[in-house]
């Protein structure tokens, strides 16, 4: 080997040492790594960077943008509790998730099929009171197994068709894929159902401080629409839209007459709502249900993108003590909404208008937001951390979904490339209010894309330096001295050793060439090794930073680098173990 090959393959394997002992971030060590490179020369000046405008950047950045806006439109919550209302063993989630997943994968892009899923993995999780990360990885694994199963579902499988026609003057078809990948994903999803524990349990960093001052015991108030689909139910039914952590703690009807909220009291049209809970029980009851907040005025003013919530501690010296929202006319002095309000250790019986502020008491405002700060100083209250409440919200209903239904169609059906539909679609939420723009940035989940960024540059190195046909030249020397079948596993597990350092559409370009030449070279047809070939580029479960799916979870499941391999090199022994006798009976050679 050359210097340059030799230098090469030293810091990427010292890349990859570094990820593994999990020690330093994920981001600093890529950055390292390219500062290495560079330093070395094995990646020129002029192509440092270049890893920021990859379309695998645009892709991952657009899709979290995307994924948060149809989290945030709650139409995801309502499917749950349409479809799946007594889903509540966390394994059965795991399996509705993952196979959903994997087969929406075979149709359309599956990172598109991911983020829709995703909002839903994390209603379940809460509804289970589990872990975002037992349901995240498993489920981009299995749109990786999806993909495997029609020409369309994944890009190696595309180019290898195109690589069969230049050798034999026919292309794989749509469905030439299916029988090994039906196999392939049947036995993944089977695998992914048991075995999932592997993985352990991880949380995101971030969710510390919102634990530390986690509030529970809010009290607002809600009326019953005339229109509201709350009418004619009970008081039960109601409380079970937020799984029981939220209660109707009083009912005032029309008249002003009060009435005791027993579980089998029945709504009327014009009845306002004492409800107690956290706040995002609160904001599923009310959401889900057609009620509205009491008094919840301008929040859907032309500066609607600018109209948030905030949580504020009262202050011993506040004027706000001792008075009440009703006796302050707080919307019409100062434009905020009072939405809910907790004091410790109390629970409240008066309508919230009436509730007398005391020293200590947590409060739930609405309003503009570079108004409020202000005011709060005014009162002598105290801001708490902001944990992206969405209490109050103006929701879109299915606006983001069908904008991200809107883009995977465009994908699907080739009329625009992934980078471009899904950078539009993140446009499209932000421009429509789906997603605030203030929301944006907190949502592109800066670490992973420094990470992809500067590993796209020291990744392409090994190509740029020869190191690919150094490999592809021991490939071809050892594959002459095996068997047709261990020729076969070979080199779909060179493809998947491969795909981590060169996207997956590399690998089969570098590799189909290979396979097929030492294929005809041993007097074997070419197929089934064209089809090891896509299947071992598809299957990348060994690293983050080898496809976008796995990429796409790792911030929201709180994964390390060395997460991966855990369940993922288990589920690799599978899918050759399984992979090579399939590909022998569908595609004997």
């Amino acid at each position: 080997m050359t210097t340059p090959q030799v230098l090469a393959f030293l810091i990427i394997a010292g890349m990859m040492v570094a990820f593994i002992l999990g020690r330093w971030r994920y981001d600093l060590v890529a950055v390292c790594a390219l500062l290495a490179a560079l330093l070395v020369g094995i990646v020129p000046a002029e192509r440092a960077f270049s890893g920021f405008s990859n379309d695998i950047v645009i892709i991952v950045g657009s899709a979290l943008v995307v994924s948060a806006a149809v989290a945030r439109s709650g139409i995801m919550e309502l499917a749950i509790r349409r479809y799946l209302p007594r889903l509540s063993s966390p394994r059965m989630q795991l399996i509705v998730l993952v196979t959903i997943v994997t087969v929406l994968s075979a149709f359309v892009k599956n990172i598109g099929a991911l983020a829709i899923m995703m909002p839903i993995a994390f209603q379940m999780a809460r509804r289970s009171s589990v872990s975002p990360s037992m349901f995240l990885m498993p489920m981009a694994f299995g749109s990786l197994l999806g993909g495997l199963m029609t020409q369309i579902g994944t890009s190696p499988n595309i180019i290898v068709s195109g690589v069969r026609q230049e050798l034999t003057g026919t292309a794989f078809t749509m469905f030439d894929f299916t029988p090994v990948g039906a196999i392939l994903a049947a036995v993944g999803v089977v695998f992914l159902a048991f075995f999932y524990w592997l993985l352990p349990e991880r949380r995101r960093e971030e969710s510390g401080m919102d634990k530390a001052i986690e509030i529970k015991n809010y009290t607002t108030e809600a009326h019953v629409l005339p229109d509201s689909t709350a009418i004619g139910k009970t008081v039960g039914e109601l409380q079970s839209a937020a799984d029981g952590a939220a209660m109707v703690t009083g009912i005032v009807s029309a008249s002003g007459r009060r009435r005791t909220p027993l579980p089998d009291a029945t709504l009327r049209a014009g009845d306002i709502l004492l409800i107690e809970g956290d706040p995002e029980a609160l904001d599923k009851m009310v959401s889900q249900t057609g009620l509205s907040f009491a008094e919840r005025r301008g929040a859907a003013s032309r500066d609607s993108g600018n109209i948030g919530v905030i949580e504020a501690i009262i202050g011993e010296s506040s004027g706000l003590i001792g008075a009440s929202a009703q006796e302050l006319t707080l919307f019409d002095r100062t434009g905020l909404n009072l939405l809910a309000i907790s004091r410790r250790d109390q629970r409240f019986t008066k309508r919230l208008g009436e509730i007398r502020f005391q020293n200590g008491d947590v409060i739930l405002l609405q309003g503009h937001l570079k108004r409020i700060p202000e005011l709060l100083r005014e009162w002598d209250c105290l801001p708490l951390v902001e944990r992206g409440l969405r209490l109050g919200q103006i929701r879109n209903g299915l606006l983001p979904l069908g904008i991200l239904l809107a883009a995977m169609a465009a994908t699907a059906l080739g009329l625009v490339p992934v980078a471009p539909a899904f950078f539009a679609a993140a446009a499209v939420m932000i421009l429509t209010g789906a997603l605030p723009l203030r929301e944006v940035y907190n949502q592109v989940d800066g670490p992973i894309l420094v990470m992809l960024a500067c590993l796209i540059p020291v990744s392409e190195s090994l190509q740029a330096t020869g190191g690919t046909d150094v490999v592809a030249a021991w490939l071809t020397a050892t594959a002459v001295t095996l068997p047709g079948w261990g020729a076969l596993a070979l080199i779909m597990v060179a493809a998947m050793a491969v795909t981590p350092f060169l996207n997956n559409a590399a690998t089969v370009l570098v590799m189909a060439p290979i396979a097929a030449a030492f294929a005809t070279g041993l007097g074997y047809q070419p197929e089934a090794f064209l089809m090891a070939v896509a299947i071992g580029a598809g299957c990348d479960f060994l690293t983050p930073i080898g496809h976008q799916c796995n990429t796409l979870v790792m911030a929201p499941g709180g994964y390390r680098f060395g997460d991966y391999w855990r369940l993922g090199l288990p589920l690799s022994f599978l899918v050759v173990l399984v992979g090579v006798p399939a590909l022998m009976l569908v595609w004997p050679f």
